[in-house]
């Protein structure tokens, strides 16, 4: 019988390698994720730059770097999928409003605020902090709004 493979064990060991590969090339990883599906291992890694859109050619010389020393780390076969976040990514962590900010976003709410009639509106990220919220700039009328976090069902990057 195969060991149980913990699949915090993997990310705690393999985040330093993921985050020290993408300074080399000057990425910021968004995302980076173990799953099992259909009895198989994924490691799957979003990588974001702030000077380029990511190509497939950044993937592959990711990838390939960081390929020698997953070999080493772990002694399990496992799939490895690196690409670039997409273009309209439902955002999966507090800490990709810090990494896209000042991009346009749509916002879904759970429910409208006291001035506003709408639970989804367009806006540009200004600033988030973990205690108070999102401040975002709403595109249709120009007005600055702070968010609590627990009013916000869900962010994605929006392209005009």
């Amino acid at each position: 019988m195969k060991p149980e493979i913990n699949r915090k064990e993997i990310l705690d060991k393999l985040m330093p390698l993921v985050e020290n590969t993408a300074m080399r090339f000057n990425f910021i990883p968004v995302e980076v994720d173990f799953s099992r599906e259909n009895h198989k291992n994924f490691i799957r890694i979003f990588l974001f730059s702030y000077e380029k859109p990511i190509s497939i050619d950044d993937c592959e010389k990711f990838s390939r770097s960081l390929n020698e020393f997953l070999d080493d780390l772990f002694d399990f076969k496992y799939y490895l999928e690196v690409s670039s976040p997409g273009l309209e990514r439902k955002f999966k962590s507090n800490r990709e409003y810090l990494i896209f900010k000042g991009r346009n976003v749509s916002i879904k709410l759970y429910e409208p605020l006291e001035d506003m009639k709408d639970v989804i509106f367009k806006a540009t990220l200004l600033d988030f902090d973990e205690n108070e919220g999102v401040t975002v700039k709403r595109l249709d009328d120009g007005k600055e709004i702070l968010l609590p976090l627990e009013k916000i069902k869900n962010t994605k990057l929006y392209l005009e």
